[in-house]
């Protein structure tokens, strides 16, 4: 039974997946996302693209696809029975220079990703998924294109809070700041800021199934400031926003130095490390599994996730694209699209 095009009484989620880069491993990956037998049974998949750029990545990557065709005037009909193919038609395949960023490229995964945002708000699907896009071609079609946070915000006239969240099978990565220049870090830190990235992730922790979060923070300074040592930020704002967020019942420590608290968490059982920017908590997270990170996009109305890694252009049309971080995106959908549906009918 669906509503709207999307899955009920415990039926498969309905995914909206947009193709991303076609200078990339992004063809081939969606390929070998779709012919995935625990893929097709998790969820019902919608897939957005031009279908000679997928046949090319499934003859890439060697597989062979079952897909409905639909348009998207005529989605509703087709119903969840099958998986899903909406031909955009929009980028023929000699247009496509492999291991380059360019405005075709741009065009066509930004296009996909737009309608798949429109279809998950307009409640044709209950999560998004996308394989890995390129930035600088992303911005030669979108100009204003910093990077998915502001597209989605732009696409959905969204005015919500929305942080990116880096997701492995033992532990997550969230980030107080993300893309902004190092230099700027420590002024946009604050008490109020550390705490509503807290409850951020609280939340989004809670939708994924953690009901009892344990949340560890890094400091931003060398061994956690050394008692004020080597700067004051631990002191006067890190170590505040623990103590306040403790007093509303988070289950949250710190700040732990930066350079040991990856793997305080991993022994220790934490379901979350809290990072003060971007690379203090990247680069943990890819040495512990570059094959299996997903970037999750947590804020929003409906769970969004990808691969952590990119478009990995120097090994595209190559065959070898390892799958395993798009599946794991595809699967945490999954998971907090029917966890974010049993929430809201028990409320």
């Amino acid at each position: 039974m669906t509503t709207n095009g999307v899955a009920a009484n415990g039926a498969r989620p309905v995914i909206a997946l947009a193709m991303g880069d076609p200078a990339g491993i992004s063809p081939e990956l969606t390929a070998k996302l779709l012919a995935l037998s625990d893929i097709r049974e998790a969820a019902h998949i919608i897939t957005i693209g031009d279908r000679r750029i997928l046949d090319e990545g499934a003859r890439i990557a060697g597989v062979t696809l079952d897909l409905a065709s639909s348009t998207l005037e005529d989605l509703d009909a087709v119903g969840t029975e099958c998986h899903v193919f909406v031909d955009l038609g929009h980028l023929d395949p000699a247009d496509v220079v492999r291991g380059e960023a360019t405005l075709a490229g741009g065009t066509f995964a930004t296009r996909n990703f737009r309608v798949a945002l429109e279809l998950a708000h307009a409640g044709k699907a209950e999560a998004v998924c996308f394989t890995p896009f390129n930035k600088k071609a992303m911005r030669f079609a979108y100009p204003g294109y910093d990077d998915e946070i502001r597209f989605v915000s732009d696409v959905l006239n969204f005015t919500g809070k929305v942080r990116e969240f880096n997701v492995l099978e033992k532990v997550w990565n969230a980030r107080v700041t993300s893309h902004i220049p190092i230099k700027e870090v420590a002024d946009n830190l604050s008490v109020e800021a550390i705490l509503a990235e807290l409850e951020l992730t609280q939340s989004c922790l809670k939708e994924a199934g953690y009901s009892e979060a344990k949340i560890a923070v890094a400091g931003l300074n060398p061994h956690a400031g050394d008692g004020g040592s080597f700067g004051m930020e631990e002191i006067d704002i890190i170590e505040p926003a623990v103590e306040k967020a403790k007093a509303r019942g988070f289950n949250v420590d710190g700040p732990f130095p930066a350079d040991t608290v990856f793997g305080r968490a991993l022994k220790e059982g934490y379901n979350a490390v809290m990072t003060m920017y971007h690379d203090q908590g990247q680069i943990a997270m890819k040495l512990i599994g570059f094959d299996k990170g997903v970037t999750m996009m947590g804020g929003l109305p409906f769970p969004l996730c990808t691969p952590a890694h990119g478009t990995a252009y120097d090994i595209a049309g190559k065959g070898i694209a390892d799958v395993g971080a798009s599946r794991e995106a595809l699967l945490l959908a999954v998971r907090m699209a029917k966890k974010k549906a049993a929430l809201k009918a028990a409320a």
